[in-house]
């Protein structure tokens, strides 16, 4: 099945309000009119009676020994209710991370990045907290920075981490080394000689950020049992839980989490920002403490996409076979690991793309440096390896003299394929599909800035409003890109998602409950969890819990999987309760219909029904006064480690694919860019929500557009300073800056996944950035291998 959707799909139903509003129906969002008329309520807006403001005070210089910190000064601002230091931190526990601690709390004897937390404070006022941290006096001996691979590896290289004891040290060849992956398949030096056209290229990719609006906040209330309670907007409750609790000495079951409001994630509150220090605070000064980020402490509050320099060798035959790929990637993970290890192991094994090469030579590693630290990001790992083995691409493609996209559909891979890593792709994997619905798409109208009274809209021209251009010197280019995105957790990770459900009689009418602990962060999961429901119980009511620590855990929302994960662990409970209520009406109703011992019986509009559609029961009077309730946890296929020096292994459960054509007028003579079409082509398997579907491929495409033409933090190479910690000096893809984004989605079913949905939100962020490099160099000849593109890379100055 196939639909295509320049906007919001015309059979959007409101769910809560009828009895439909299940899987394939375009739903309402229950939160989405309360965010768009302002009366949703984030995490900034929680508010607790007497309750402090935190405030962290950061480093200032990037790597250096503390030799002092006075806080006697800042003792003395009326207001102040507590100032803490590392050592003032209550439990042994002093570090966290997300897959090793590597990170101190508050910065121990040294601090490795600019921004990193050194002191914090807790005050009856924000302002009075901020004049407090400001008198806070820190005496640094500053060290030699670590800035990119060649200091980071030389022979004497200073260590951004001395003592490491973390599970990839033993196989690192370098201490600053976090993670080496390798890919080996073939012998790609031997299947080199067999190339008759071969292309190199080296190519840099920027650090992006992921700019949510919505900053880092919450509230930890302290409880009358010793423990606390931590309203917070992350992205996963429980690995929060788990680094935070060791650091209080306290229990899990003491720590307990609720979600709050989340503006925006895209990977970036997956680690810990103010998550252990609120409740440091709210402990020792017995109140409750509230800490929002301003947006310059945002910046350097969260982990970024790694920067990347890649080196690719591809060859060919001239019929345009691919004969052999090598390549080498080199991610920046900055001054703590988070989870470089993970994006290290993405970047090695989808490396090479879309494509069937049999002969293969990867090699990725990340490195530590005194840079910003650095982790997920939507497209982990694949968006930076999509960027360049995509310029390849059409490097080939131009060396054989072939069409860009027929090149790429010659060599595409398909269900059955071997990647690299030896595991078999055993779902659709429909690429040459997807690159043959862009390429079919009308083309956006040439001029398309003119009016009718012959004038030009400015609008539509590069430079917008500010008037630079009436249509001189703009030259129309267009590129071409696909890429290939895991789905889920994978290299063995115990991938699972836990979620409880309840239905009971309420006012005459059987209504659902479902309770996870998913992050809702505007992926829009807290709809497809009511769609489920009310797909399996045939209920029309569905109530959504809060999501909290008291139910177990769903995993982050990330890596495209909450559908898939959380998705199928509310259907895999609504069966078994399903199967409860069934049992109950066996032995209430049993006699009166045959149909009862069959099989294939069903909840539907509230009662228990036939495969032909006989009612036999209402699913009230089945269950009376009581209520069915299950939690239950869902797992996928299982996955396994890579090899350390082949690369091989069954990785990874699913991939998901998009295919993007951008259109762009560029002005030549200044070097600006308008985008005006980016049009994109994906599987998602089933379209469980198809307005959200058309929502989180054109916001994945809007974020690749960004980090194409405007989205870079600058670090400065010789002091490891952030540059533009703010919304005036990086740039984020505005309305006016962001074109049309007409979505062609196919529907070919995974069979080893819930109702055979694909992940689909990180895909789009993936190709749409190749797609408008490669309409730029279109348009002006030239061989960009970088991105961000700025203007003077296109006017030379």
């Amino acid at each position: 099945m196939a639909r295509t959707t320049t906007g919001i799909p015309a059979d959007v139903t409101q769910g809560s309000r009828t009895a439909q509003g299940g899987v394939g129906e375009s739903t309402l969002r229950p939160d989405g009119t309360l965010k768009v008329t302002g009366e949703f309520a984030y995490s900034s807006d929680m508010w607790h009676e007497d309750m402090l403001w935190g405030q962290i005070l950061r480093s200032t210089v990037a790597h250096a020994e503390i030799v002092s910190i006075d806080t006697a000064e800042a003792l003395t601002v009326p207001g102040v209710h507590a100032v803490l230091t590392y050592d003032d931190l209550p439990a042994e526990v002093k570090y966290y991370g997300m897959e090793f601690r590597d990170t101190p709390v508050l910065a121990h004897r040294k601090v490795r990045h600019h921004g990193e937390p050194v002191a914090v404070v807790a005050a009856d006022h924000p302002e009075t907290a901020r004049r407090a941290a400001a008198r806070i006096r820190v005496e640094y001996r500053e060290l030699p920075l670590v800035t990119d691979e060649a200091s980071a590896t030389a022979p004497d290289a200073v260590l951004v981490h001395e003592d490491r004891d973390d599970h990839h040290a033993s196989h690192v060849p370098h201490p600053n080394i976090v993670h080496r992956q390798p890919v080996v398949r073939g012998d790609a030096d031997v299947a080199a000689l067999r190339a008759e056209v071969v292309v190199t290229g080296e190519y840099t990719f920027g650090m992006q950020d992921q700019a949510f609006l919505g900053p880092e906040s919450g509230l930890a209330v302290p409880a009358e049992d010793g423990g606390v309670d931590l309203y917070v907007a992350t992205q996963w409750l429980h690995s929060d839980l788990r680094q935070i609790a060791p650091v209080l000495g306290l229990p899990e079951e003491k720590v307990r989490m609720t979600m709050a409001g989340v503006g925006g994630a895209f990977g970036g509150r997956e680690d810990i920002s103010m998550q252990i220090l609120a409740p440091v605070l709210a402990l020792r000064t017995g109140k409750p403490v509230k800490m929002v980020y301003n947006r310059f402490e945002s910046f350097f509050g969260h982990v970024h996409r790694h920067p990347a320099k890649l080196w690719y060798e591809h060859g060919a035959t001239r019929d345009g076979k691919i004969t052999h790929m090598k390549c080498r990637i080199v991610l920046d993970g900055g001054a703590y690991a988070s989870s470089t290890a993970s994006v290290v192991g993405n970047a090695a094994s989808l490396a090479v793309g879309p494509y069937v090469i049999d002969d293969v030579d990867i090699e990725a590693i990340g490195l530590y440096t005194n840079n910003p630290p650095c982790g997920a990001m939507r497209g982990f790992g694949a968006v930076q390896a999509c960027f360049a083995y995509e310029a390849q691409m059409d490097k080939l493609a131009a060396e054989l003299d072939m069409d860009p996209v027929e090149f790429r559909r010659l060599n595409a891979m398909e269900q059955g394929t071997t990647m690299p890593t030896g595991q078999v792709v055993d779902h659709p994997a429909p690429v040459a599909e997807l690159l043959r619905r862009v390429k079919a798409r009308p083309l956006p109208p040439l001029r398309q800035w003119e009016t009718a009274d012959g004038a030009a809209d400015v609008r539509a021209l590069p430079g917008g409003l500010s008037n630079t251009t009436h249509g001189e010197g703009v030259v129309r280019g267009v590129g071409y890109a696909v890429g290939i995105k895991n789905v889920g957790f994978s290299e063995g990770f115990d991938d699972y998602s836990t979620a409880r459900v309840r239905l009971e009689v309420v006012g005459g009418e059987p209504v659902a409950m479902v309770h996870t602990a998913m992050a809702e962060v505007g992926q829009g999961g807290v709809t497809i969890h009511a769609q489920i429901a009310r797909t399996e119980l045939g209920v029309r009511q569905v109530t959504i819990h809060p999501a909290d620590t008291r139910v177990g855990s769903a995993g982050s929302t990330s890596a495209g999987r909450q559908t898939y994960m959380t998705g199928g662990s509310v259907k895999n409970s609504c069966e078994l309760v399903r199967e409860k209520v069934l049992e109950i009406g066996r032995r209430t109703f049993g006699s009166a219909h045959p149909a009862w011992a069959g099989g294939g019986l069903r909840l539907a509009g509230g009662r228990v029904v036939t495969e032909e559609g006989e009612v036999l029961a209402a699913v009230a009077d089945v269950l009376g006064q009581e209520a069915v309730e299950v939690e239950a946890e869902w797992r996928h296929r299982p996955t396994e480690a890579f090899d350390l020096v082949t690369g091989q292994g069954n990785g990874h459960v699913q991939y998901s694919f998009a295919a993007h054509r951008a259109v762009v007028e560029v002005d030549t003579e200044l070097g600006l860019v308008k985008v005006v079409e980016l049009a994109c082509a994906q599987d998602v398997g089933k379209a469980i929500n198809p307005l959200s579907v058309v929502g989180q491929i054109q916001g994945g495409t809007t974020q690749g557009l960004g980090v194409a033409v405007m989205e870079e933090i600058i670090v400065d190479p010789d002091t490891a300073k952030v540059r533009n910690p703010s919304f005036t000096d990086y740039l984020i893809p505005t309305i006016l800056d962001t074109p049309a984004i007409p979505v062609d989605y196919l529907e070919l079913a995974d069979p080893h996944a819930p109702y055979g949905v694909h992940g689909i939100g990180e895909a789009p962020t993936l190709s749409a950035t190749p797609a408008v490099l490669a309409a730029i160099r279109d348009a002006t000849g030239l061989a960009l291998d970088r991105t961000p593109i700025r203007p003077e890379h296109l006017t030379g100055l």
